[in-house]
């Protein structure tokens, strides 16, 4: 079982993480990273920026010609299962027209 000493130690503890003094500490070790980690990225990039850049814009092109012909290709077969189904439920009703008028007769 712990003592209250114990339990006040664990306290101040607990309080010494969450100060201000400790979270600023934790923010300028964030913004280091990410100065480093950009500096790093920036020493290895393959090529320059605008290359790299030009290089996405027409990856992102060529990916936007792919998916509208892509809902082109989508549309197309819709369509023609619409119709092909159009003409199954036509020749149905007219056989069940046929039927009614059989049955009435």
């Amino acid at each position: 079982m712990k003592t209250e000493e114990s339990l006040d130690e664990s306290s101040r503890e607990i309080e010494a993480t969450d100060s201000p003094k400790a979270s600023g500490g934790f923010a300028a070790g964030l913004l280091l990273g990410i100065v480093l980690g950009a500096g790093v990225a920036l020493l290895f990039a393959p090529e320059q920026g605008q290359k790299t850049r030009g290089r996405l814009r027409r990856r992102m092109q060529s990916l936007g010609e792919d998916a509208r012909e892509g809902i082109d290709r989508a549309g197309a077969r819709t369509r023609k299962e619409l119709l092909r189904r159009k003409r199954r439920l036509r020749a149905e009703l007219e056989r069940v027209s046929e039927r009614a008028k059989e049955a009435l007769d």
